[in-house]
């Protein structure tokens, strides 16, 4: 690494530690304030497992904090080290010595695809359970109660085999369901096998379902019953469905991970589009929204590198400025997407993809010595 790669990164990356740190401070003086009374009424704050708990809430929601605040935190970080190395004439000096605007800029790109590998990692799993996890927790609190999380009264449709689920209660690890009964209807919606259990219990290892306490019944076309009998136990082994595919068909998908995004939309692919709209969309921006951390450099290089003082305020406004439209344009076109108005893969990358030909064209007026364009107000002259 050469000596004027190690000078910008020392500029970039003091501001930036300084930045990072004290957006996730201000965020947990804002949720702490928020949540106190809640926290009071539930006395963590007055016993040793009361602490525990409100540790593991903290501890829980870094992941999510970390996705949004690497973005900001960065374009903070790059719009004061390049103003102040402006200010300075540190920038034209470095453009004297014969190095451009681009060059300058590399160790900066570098910190950026590192900053998206790091969003990457969050974003795969942690950051997005994070955010249920919080929930959860909140609930619990106020209540002052361990809740005892699952699903009940759970409807699940198997449209490929055409078997029905009915469910009472499925337990939060996805290891037992109680109250089950299951009808097989043939080509013509006509009901001809039931099952009723008690419990039922999948084994992952031979992908096989363990109904007890059981009643099987066979019944013709015209409803008549021709078989019924009352094992203590059915074993199956041809079924397609698990339990996680059977819970997975009402999950939010902003509480999944990739992996659990992409087995939903394998399992229920036969689902309709506008059902899984939300699905496709999500797990399409759970690999765009990383590259923002990327995208902030091509945004604010251009407005934080000046040549004069008088613009050097209005370039970090207007590098905000577009910081914030990028934000407002893909909640809106990722809402559009879950909302089956446009494809998922637009909707989640379109944004990117657009703000990046914004920050290349700005980049390039200013690697070309050109004035950023201004804008006029239709009154001003």
């Amino acid at each position: 690494m050469k000596i004027l790669d190690r000078y910008v990164l020392e500029k970039f990356l003091l501001p930036f530690i300084y930045c990072f740190f004290g957006f996730i401070a201000i965020w947990f003086i804002f949720d702490l304030s928020d949540n106190l009374p809640d926290f009071l009424q539930g006395k963590l704050l007055s016993s040793p497992e009361g602490l525990a708990t409100l540790i593991h809430y903290y501890k829980s929601q870094i992941p999510e904090i970390i996705v949004v605040t690497l973005p900001i935190g960065a374009l903070l970080a790059l719009l004061y080290s390049l103003t102040a190395m402006s200010r300075s004439n540190e920038i034209i000096s470095m453009l004297g010595a014969g190095l451009s605007v681009t060059r300058i800029l590399v160790p900066l790109f570098v910190v950026g695809l590192i900053l998206v590998a790091a969003t990457a990692f969050f974003n795969f799993e942690s950051a997005p359970h994070a955010a249920m996890i919080k929930k959860q927790l909140l609930r619990e609190i106020k209540r002052g109660t361990k809740m005892e999380t699952g699903l009940a009264g759970h409807l699940y449709r198997n449209r490929e085999d055409l078997r029905t689920w009915f469910i009472k209660k499925i337990s939060a690890d996805l290891l037992k369901l109680n109250d089950v009964q299951i009808l097989q209807q043939d080509d013509q919606a006509n009901i001809i096998k039931q099952w009723y259990a008690r419990d039922a219990s999948y084994e992952e290892a031979t992908k096989t379902w363990h109904l007890k306490r059981a009643k099987y019944v066979e019944m013709d076309t015209a409803g008549t019953i021709i078989k019924s009998e009352m094992p203590e136990e059915i074993v199956i082994s041809d079924w397609r469905e698990t339990p996680w595919r059977i819970a997975s068909s009402v999950m939010n998908p902003n509480y999944l991970s990739v992996s659990e995004l992409e087995d939903y939309l394998d399992y229920n692919k036969d689902f309709p589009q506008l059902r899984l709209a939300p699905y496709r969309t999500q797990l399409h921006y759970r690999w765009a929204l990383p590259w923002v951390c990327l995208l902030v450099i091509f945004i604010a290089a251009p407005m934080g590198i000046v040549y004069s003082r008088r613009g050097i305020l209005g370039g970090v406004a207007t590098a905000i400025a577009i910081f914030f439209s990028l934000v407002f344009v893909s909640s809106l076109s990722v809402a559009l997407g879950k909302g089956n108005r446009i494809p998922p893969a637009v909707a989640a990358w379109g944004p990117m993809v657009a703000y990046l030909g914004i920050g290349i064209w700005l980049l390039w007026f200013r690697s070309t010595n050109r004035d950023l364009p201004k804008i006029k107000l239709p009154w001003t002259s």
